[in-house]
This record gives C-alpha cells, structure tokens and sequence, in this order.
C-alpha cells in the first residue's frame, strides 16, 4: 500500500484527485529551497480555514439554542486554535508525510505544531474541494466528535465573573453578589466557600483557596447551571 493510501485509511476519505492530497502536503519550504513558483499548501490552508469555522459554528449553533454570539465565539476559539490543530494533525500523522525543504526536515519541521496545523487546515480544503461541503463536514465531525461530545454546556473561558455577569444582564440590570459563608483550615492553608446570588436567590457554591477563587467557582458553577436551564427550555427534549 501507497503512503498516500495509508494516509488516506487513517484520514476516512478518498481522494479522486491525488494531486489536491500531494498538494496539501506540500511545505512552503519547499518553494523558498527551489527559488521557483513552486505551489504548496497555503491557499488550501486558507480555505480550509473558513470551511472548519463554518463547520464548527453551525455545530455549536444547532447543540447551544439558548446560547447568544459571545459564548458561541468563545467556545469556537477553544475548540479550533492552532494548539488543537496541530494535535489533530499529529493524530493523523501527517507530519510523516509532508514534502519539506531539507533545512527545515533538519530542524523539526515535521513535528512544529505551526506546519501541522497548517496541513491540518489545508486537508479540510482539499476535501472540500474534492468531494464538497457535506464530505469535508463529516471530516471535521469525525475529528471533533469527541470534543462535541463532552460538550454538555457551553465552555466557560477565562472570566466566570464577568461571563456570568453578561449573561444575567440579557434580563436584569441587577448585579450578582458574592458571600463568603465559611472559611476553615490553618492560616496558611485555609479553604474558603462562598455563594452567589441574584434577585435574592442563591444561583450556586464555589470553594476555593482564596475568597478570589471561590467566587470564581460559585459564578462558572452558576453559568453552568443557568445555561443548562436555558437549553433545556429551548429544546424540551433534553
């Protein structure tokens, strides 16, 4: 069996035009090496692009119905970066079959998480190119299928607080308010929890090794909570 019929066992997807595979493998080394107007994978890495966005945001629309523009942004970001991607790459192995300039073989070049993702993102516009949307659509989905499966509530970033505070001023001008109920442990090891609170209801508890980081747990609790809710309201199914 051919390296490219290997490639395409481990990718799920058989190419009609081999040369689209070939091209997507192609370093942009190799143009600098040779001085000519040699064709790499850039354009289809462009493509790919939009084609794995688009994918991936009508996926988070259609499992979030309850979830507004920021989240959505937001939980897209973390699902496609070029950390992920380029570990979707190494999954495929794709780093042993890239055509490199000889300089950039001996430097690593296989294994940069930059030239992986890049071929990542350049295969989902081959794809898309060879076979259509709805082939490279079932691509991506096999891909991050994992991902989507662990996905019952939208992920929360860096921010709890401020996320929960957006989230409750859609309805209410009210801010939420965070209470420390009870602290414990020696003075150099204490754990404190807290609630919060809005309307006057208690929305969830967090604890945590410094009033910070406990109301931080109580508000991605809370957001959790909430956007659970919320999608079970706008799908009774669930």
């Amino acid at each position: 069996m051919s390296d490219l019929a290997v490639l395409q066992n481990r990718l799920g997807y058989v190419f009609r035009d081999e040369g689209l595979l070939r091209l997507t493998l192609t370093h942009p080394s190799i143009a600098h090496e040779q001085g000519a107007a040699v064709q790499h994978n850039q354009r289809l890495e462009f493509l790919g692009d939009a084609v794995l966005q688009l994918a991936l945001t009508r996926e988070l629309y259609e499992k979030f119905p309850g979830s507004d523009e920021g989240p959505l942004t937001k939980a897209r970001a973390k699902l496609v970066n070029r950390r992920t991607l380029a570990v979707h790459g190494r999954g495929l192995r794709l780093g042993e079959c890239l055509i490199l300039s000889r300089g950039e073989d001996l430097h690593g070049g296989r294994e940069r998480p930059s030239a992986l993702a890049d071929t990542f993102e350049a295969h989902v516009g081959a794809i898309f190119l060879d076979g259509g949307y709805e082939a490279a659509r079932d691509f991506i989905l096999r891909e991050f299928g994992a991902a989507f499966g662990e996905l019952n509530v939208i992920p929360i970033l860096e921010n709890p607080k401020g996320e929960l505070q957006e989230f409750l001023q859609a309805h209410s001008s009210e801010a939420p308010q965070y209470h420390v109920v009870s602290s414990s442990g020696p003075d150099h090891d204490r754990l404190f929890e807290c609630t919060v609170h809005h309307g006057g209801v208690e929305l969830a508890r967090g604890s945590g090794k410094s009033k910070k980081s406990a109301e931080s747990e109580a508000a991605l609790a809370a957001l959790k909570k909430l956007r659970k809710e919320t999608n079970c309201r706008a799908d009774p199914r669930r």
